[in-house]
């Protein structure tokens, strides 16, 4: 998908995958804007709770994501606050779907908007992922929610052995729960011809390096990028991998 805007063009694309897990928990959109060109919202959601919970919270957040940017005006309305109505609009929903139902519907979310103008604003919840690459460089990625991010910023772990620890998969904030998910946004300025977005859930990220990542993506045009990053993170996974999803987004130059 490409959408134009003045001097620039967005080129698109989504990946979803299974992985080996019996159900696909991830959803994962692009979403242009019907009356703007130039502007679009990047939306990914990792669900989590029983075999149908998990992805009934994802679809409430793209469901969210979708009615929101259909009425949401570039030219009038401000992104972060759309972005934080996003996650607010989105846990009540999925805790309105855990009433009525016996699972413990819980989600992720990681969402890019970008406008016309070519800002780029983000926001998360969770452990999925957004990153900005200028080129093959890694400029900035979200710090995931969790509880092994919690010991690397305490300087008990590493990097490298947060990837490993067993209980890695333990969220310290998402969507769904009784607390409400923290409103972590970024506004990260302009965006320059050679700039990618991606947002990914753990099930892709966990089996790359930023550099790795951003060569991919740099190297590649968005839709070949997006399904090398997925059979690399299936060979690696070898056989036990999670549901993996990502969003991407480039800006190239109009030719």
């Amino acid at each position: 998908m490409s959408t134009a805007a003045p001097g620039h063009r967005l080129t698109a694309t989504t990946g979803l995958h299974r992985g080996d897990r019996a159900y696909q928990q991830d959803q994962v959109e692009v979403i242009p804007h019907d009356r703007t060109a130039g502007c679009l919202l990047g939306v990914l959601a990792d669900g989590m709770g029983g075999k149908s919970g998990g992805r009934k919270a994802a679809d409430q957040v793209l469901l969210t994501a979708q009615q929101l940017f259909e009425r949401y005006a570039p030219s009038r309305d401000d992104p972060a606050q759309t972005l934080k109505q996003l996650v607010m609009e989105a846990h009540l929903m999925i805790k309105l779907t855990a009433i009525t139902s016996e699972e413990e519907p819980h989600s992720t979310i990681a969402a890019f908007l970008i406008s016309p103008s070519r800002d780029c604003d983000v926001v998360h919840a969770g452990d999925s992922r957004v990153y900005h690459f200028r080129n093959a460089d890694m400029l900035t990625r979200t710090v995931d929610h969790s509880y092994v991010q919690r010991l690397v910023d305490e300087g008990q772990i590493s990097e490298d052995e947060a990837n490993v620890h067993p209980q890695s998969n333990l969220l310290t904030g998402c969507l769904g729960t009784h607390q409400d998910p923290p409103l972590s946004h970024q506004h990260l300025g302009q965006l320059q011809v050679g700039d990618s977005m991606l947002a990914c859930s753990d099930g892709l990220w966990h089996y790359f390096t930023p550099r790795e990542m951003g060569a991919i993506v740099h190297a590649l045009p968005p839709r070949e990028a997006s399904e090398m990053l997925i059979s690399k993170a299936r060979q690696r996974a070898r056989g036990g991998g999670d549901n993996l999803s990502l969003a991407l987004v480039r800006v190239d130059k109009l030719a």
